[in-house]
């Protein structure tokens, strides 16, 4: 899980520890990676205090630090060494477990070095809710040394693979699936989108 940004936003409080549906967002987060992956997942944070937010969960800083999401992913890899990483951002409330589930089979199945999910927004694509395999630890340390930190900036140098439009909206809405707390707007609107959902 990637635990980035400053949180400016919020004052510098830490966005995954902001509660929606009476639960932390980080502990919705942890129960559904851990329910595909099953184990505790890996928490990418900066933050000095952030071991003690789940102390049951590895927590590692980023290996190379101030490079965005592309650090972070970078880092869950470089700290899992072998094997593909499932990374989702740790400020998503509502992505569910089947989708997460289905984009580590399409990984798999497909042989695919990065596997991520279209999500009809601006980005097209949602590069912190995928899996990301081995390979792809060299083809970041790339872009990294040459200061590209797009998020998406290393695809063409791997095998990618994109579950469809179609194949996400089986799981909901894509832009709640992916919705991200961002804001004290954001936070609001999650929260009722939660208690609609009831």
């Amino acid at each position: 899980m990637l635990a980035g940004g400053a949180a400016r936003r919020y004052g510098g409080r830490p966005k995954g520890l902001l509660e929606v549906g009476g639960r932390r967002i980080l502990d919705r987060v942890v129960d559904a990676v851990a329910a595909v992956t099953g184990g505790a997942p890996l928490l990418v944070a900066n933050a000095p205090d952030a071991l003690t937010w789940r102390p049951d969960l590895q927590t590692t800083p980023d290996f190379r630090p101030a490079c965005g999401s592309l650090g972070g992913i970078y880092t869950a890899l470089a700290a899992r060494d072998t094997g593909s990483v499932l990374c989702v951002a740790w400020d998503m409330p509502f992505v569910p477990v089947a989708l997460l589930q289905a984009l580590v089979r399409g990984a798999s199945e497909g042989g695919f070095d990065a596997f991520l999910p279209e999500s009809g927004g601006p980005r097209a694509i949602e590069p912190l809710c995928a899996v990301y395999g081995p390979a792809c630890r060299a083809a970041i340390e790339r872009r990294l040394d040459a200061g590209d930190l797009r998020a998406i900036s290393f695809h063409d140098d791997v095998r990618t693979g994109i579950l469809s439009l179609a194949d996400v909206r089986r799981f909901g809405e894509p832009a709640r699936l992916f919705f991200n707390v961002n804001t004290p707007e954001d936070l609001a609107e999650a929260e009722a989108l939660w208690q609609r959902r009831g």
